[in-house]
């Protein structure tokens, strides 16, 4: 096993990936901008190093003084989390150049997955269902048009080298497909510093179904089950549900089959992700593969009992998985709420602060993955989400309402968050019956507001 290892990253996934290191008695190396001095996964590690000022770019993404300090701190590996350098194919390749372990896929995988285009192209070669769409990436608006009208609106430009939304359009009619390439190009070039788009044929209210996937150096390829990411906004997922209500048994087991499929077909080993979109004719698609650790992780882990983080420490050790897909079975159901310092009624807009006051939720069947606590202070310079609740209990309505209480347990001052939103969320009768679909949020949204602010409200003020 690893004796020492660095963690390029921050937050709740950093404090996760420590709590991992200590019960396998590996060091663990934090790094940390001056923003983050105080943070908890500074003071949790074995030791940490400054690496930079607050903004990501002179600190978490400085790929020169995250390796210098791994190097001088004597580490053999570097976890990097989910985020900032966890799909860098550039970060991934330095690591072996210097001696380190990345744990993940090597450079040349995260490269073929990475661009959209090729990656859609390779899944098309192992047989895995993919959403009609160009064939390689677009050379101008101009072919963006042609392929539209041969495909049929409504269409979605993509980012070839995208992710979480960005350098992404939907398109309903012809006269706007060549402002929306300008505008998602540009997004792309600024976000990605890669302007590659390609296109695919938008499928409309669909599911977003991704199945959690293992692999180690021996060429064991095993699938945890799926995760309904359905419930989101503006394609940035606020829950997560394990098992899906919209699967048969006998869907899952093809999905199943075809996230394996697409994991071989790039030689993956460590933990990753593959996304379909599920079409309300039952039909699923691929649509890209996430070469990481998710945000939505402790879902599987509930539902499997099995430590993901402790995997790909093990994968990074050269050991093989320590369970077999037969023993990879769903138990029961999981719910997680991702908890973001924002206002939902100011279209979400972060709202970073001091946490004046806070109390986690507990009890049997509930886990929250969090760096808050009481005193700290909120940087404007890094993500929004604070935590994530996860429950886990038999059936899933024992696990929504497990969820709820968790929800009315959870308080923190000093700034708004999303939780009493994803607690509407709960009680709405779409997410009760699991008939929703990625659309939900922007059908249901001022609905829920409006639902909210009338909860508030005294019973006479509610009767006039």
């Amino acid at each position: 096993m690893l004796k020492r290892i660095l963690i390029a990253n921050r937050g709740e996934i950093a404090v996760r990936i420590i709590r991992a290191c200590r019960e396998l008695d590996i060091e663990t190396v934090a790094v940390y901008s001056t923003a983050d001095a105080n943070a908890l996964h500074v003071q949790l590690a074995t030791m940490a190093v400054c690496i930079g000022p607050p903004k990501a770019a002179q600190s978490y993404l400085n790929q020169t003084a995250i390796l210098t300090a791994a190097v001088e701190s004597g580490c053999q590996a570097i976890h990097p989390g989910y985020g900032f350098l966890s799909e860098n194919d550039e970060f991934a390749d330095l690591c072996t150049k210097c001696g380190l372990k990345f744990i993940g896929p090597s450079g040349d995988v995260i490269r073929k997955m990475g661009n959209k285009a090729s990656a859609r192209a390779l899944m098309q070669q192992a047989g895995v269902p993919v959403v009609p769409g160009s064939n390689g990436t677009l050379q101008d608006a101009e072919q963006a048009a042609r392929e539209a009208e041969r495909i049929g609106y409504p269409v979605l430009l993509k980012a070839s080298a995208g992710g979480g939304g960005r350098g992404m359009r939907r398109v309903y009619r012809p006269e706007d497909i060549k402002s929306s390439f300008a505008a998602a190009q540009s997004e792309a070039v600024a976000c990605f510093g890669n302007g590659e788009m390609y296109l695919e044929k938008l499928v409309l209210n669909p599911r977003h179904i991704e199945f959690q996937i293992m692999a180690d150096q021996f060429g064991n390829v095993v699938h945890l089950g799926e995760r309904d990411c359905s419930i989101q906004r503006k394609n940035q997922k606020l829950m997560e549900e394990s098992p899906s209500k919209a699967l048969s048994q006998e869907l899952r087991e093809r999905m199943g089959r075809d996230a394996v499929a697409a994991a071989r077909a790039c030689g993956y080993e460590g933990a990753g992700t593959i996304e379909f979109v599920l079409a309300p004719d039952g039909n699923y698609y691929f649509i890209e593969m996430n070469t990481r650790i998710q945000v939505e992780h402790p879902v599987t882990e509930m539902v499997t009992g099995i430590d993901l983080v402790r995997e790909q420490l093990r994968v990074a050790a050269g050991l093989p998985l320590s369970f077999t897909q037969e023993e990879a079975a769903i138990k029961g159901h999981a719910i997680e709420v991702r908890v973001n310092a924002e206002d939902p009624t100011a279209d979400f807009r972060p709202s970073p602060g001091k946490t004046k006051f806070l109390h986690f939720p507990g009890g049997c069947g509930v886990r929250v993955d969090s760096a808050l606590y009481n005193g700290c202070e909120l940087s404007p310079f890094y993500d929004s989400m604070v935590a994530k609740i996860i429950v886990h209990a038999p059936t899933r309505l024992e696990a929504v309402r497990k969820m709820r209480r968790a929800l009315e347990e959870f308080v923190v001052e000093g700034y708004p968050t999303g939780a009493e939103l994803a607690h509407l969320i709960l009680h709405h009768p779409d997410f009760l019956r699991g008939t929703y679909d990625t659309s939900f949020i922007e059908q249901n949204l001022q609905d829920l507001l409006h639902w909210g602010e009338r909860c508030k409200l005294p019973a006479e003020q509610e009767e006039a």
